[in-house]
C-alpha cells in the first residue's frame, strides 16, 4: 500500500509545474519508498469503531453563557424568564420548559395571580433526592403589591408568595410599584389587590413608600429574600430611597425595549450601584418594536425572529432580561438570543428607533397616570 500512495504521489507531483514545490513533497515520499522496501504496510482500517458514549447532562449542569454579578456579590442569568400576562394552565408548563432548556433566571410577582401554578413547577423541578434542576441554580423574583405597604404586611406578603412557589427563599424581592394602596388582605386577588366594589383605587392614608421600605429590609433580615430592589421607579424616586435605606436597593426593574431605551435612567441606576432588569424588551402584541422594520431586517440577516433582536439588543447593553412566551419554541429561541453577536453598525441602527414608546401604561389597568 505504500508503494502505492507513493507511486500516485509521483504522478500528482509530474503534473505541478512549480519544481521547488515539488522537491518539498518528494521529500515527504521517500521515506514511504524506504518503509515500503522494508516490508512495512498500514493496517487496514476497521469497520467497526469503538465509540466512548459522551455523558448526557442534567438539567443542573445546563447553565445560561451570561451572568451578572451585583453590588451585593450575588450572580444572576441576565436573560431571564417572565411570567406576566402567561394564562393560567399554561404558565406552569411553560415555566417547566424554560428550566428544562436552560433558563436560570424566573420572574414572578403576586399580582400576576398564578405563583401557585408556577410553585408546582419549583416542586416538581427541585425536589426529590436528585432534583432536576438545583434550587441554588435558579434566580427567582418576586414582588410585592402595591396593597401590602406597613412592614407587617410586606413580610406577610413575602412570606405568602414564598408558600405559594414552594420555597424556602426567594433570590430577590421587589416592590412592584411606587404606591400604597388599602390593605385588603392575603392572598392578592381580583378583590384583594386595593381596589373598591367600583373598580377604582382605594389609596392608604397611613402606608408610606419608607414604611414599605422598611418591611423589604425586614425581608431581608428574616432571611426571607437575598437581595431586595424596586420595580418602576423614577430616577428621583431612586434618590428619595437612596435617602433612607439602610439597605440600598440591589436591582431596579423597568420598561425599556428599542423604542424605549431608559438611557437616562439606567445611567442614574449605573452610577448609584444599581442594576436594570428590562421587562415588556418585546414592546406589546399592539405595538413595539416587533412591528419595526429595522428589527424585522436585521433579524432576517440573522435568520431569527424579531424578538430575537430585541433580547439580543437588550443584552447588549449589560442589563439583565425579561421575555415571556407560553409557546415552546418561542421559548427556546428567546432563550438563544444571547447567542446573537450584534454588529457595531445594527446596534446604531436599534438605538435610532428610540422614540419613548410607552407599551405598559398603567393608565389602562387602573384607570390612573401614573407615568404622568
Amino acid at each position: 500500500m505504500l508503494t502505492q500512495l507513493a507511486s500516485t504521489a509521483r504522478l500528482l507531483l509530474s503534473r505541478l509545474s512549480v519544481s521547488l514545490q515539488a522537491s518539498r513533497v518528494l521529500s515527504l515520499i521517500r521515506p514511504l519508498d524506504r518503509l515500503a522496501r522494508l516490508g512495512f504496510s498500514p493496517a487496514p482500517p476497521t469497520r467497526s469503531l469503538v465509540r466512548f458514549p459522551r455523558p448526557i447532562p442534567t438539567l443542573s449542569a445546563i447553565m445560561p453563557s451570561k451572568t451578572v454579578t451585583l453590588p451585593t456579590g450575588h450572580t444572576l442569568a441576565v436573560n431571564g424568564f417572565g411570567t406576566w400576562k402567561s394564562e393560567p394552565g399554561k404558565v406552569g408548563a411553560a415555566v417547566k420548559k424554560a428550566l428544562e432548556i436552560g433558563y436560570r433566571h424566573i420572574d414572578c410577582a403576586a399580582i400576576y395571580m398564578n405563583e401557585a401554578e408556577v410553585g408546582a413547577v419549583f416542586a416538581e423541578m427541585f425536589g426529590g433526592d436528585n432534583p432536576a434542576v438545583k434550587r441554588e441554580d435558579v434566580w427567582i423574583t418576586s414582588k410585592v403589591w402595591t396593597s401590602c405597604g406597613s412592614k407587617k404586611e410586606v413580610v406577610a406578603a413575602c412570606r405568602q408568595s414564598l408558600s405559594d412557589l414552594k420555597l424556602d427563599y426567594l433570590d430577590e424581592y421587589l416592590v412592584h410599584w411606587p404606591a400604597n394602596w388599602e390593605h385588603q388582605g392575603l392572598p392578592i386577588t381580583e378583590t384583594t389587590m386595593g381596589t373598591g366594589p367600583d373598580g377604582k383605587l382605594r389609596w392608604s392614608k397611613t402606608n408610606t413608600l419608607q414604611s414599605k421600605w422598611e418591611g423589604m429590609e425586614e425581608c431581608h433580615r428574616l432571611g426571607l429574600t437575598k437581595t431586595i430592589g424596586v420595580s418602576n421607579y423614577s430616577a428621583l424616586l431612586l434618590m428619595d430611597l437612596l435617602s433612607y435605606a439602610k439597605i440600598p436597593p440591589a436591582i431596579n426593574q423597568i420598561e425599556a425595549h428599542v423604542n424605549n431605551q431608559r438611557a437616562e435612567l439606567r445611567s442614574v441606576c449605573t452610577d448609584n450601584n444599581i442594576h436594570v432588569t428590562m421587562y415588556s424588551v418585546l414592546g406589546s402584541g399592539k405595538e413595539g418594536p416587533l412591528q419595526d422594520p429595522t428589527v424585522k431586517a436585521i433579524a432576517k440577516a440573522h435568520g431569527v425572529s424579531p424578538g430575537a433582536i430585541c433580547i439580543a439588543w437588550a443584552l447588549s447593553t449589560g442589563c439583565s432580561v425579561l421575555a415571556k412566551s407560553v409557546t415552546p419554541s418561542r421559548v427556546e429561541e428567546n432563550f438563544k438570543a444571547d447567542e446573537i453577536d450584534l454588529t457595531a453598525d445594527e446596534v446604531k441602527q436599534l438605538e435610532a428607533l428610540e422614540r419613548g414608546l410607552l407599551v405598559c401604561n398603567m393608565n389602562e389597568y387602573w384607570g390612573f397616570p401614573a407615568h404622568a
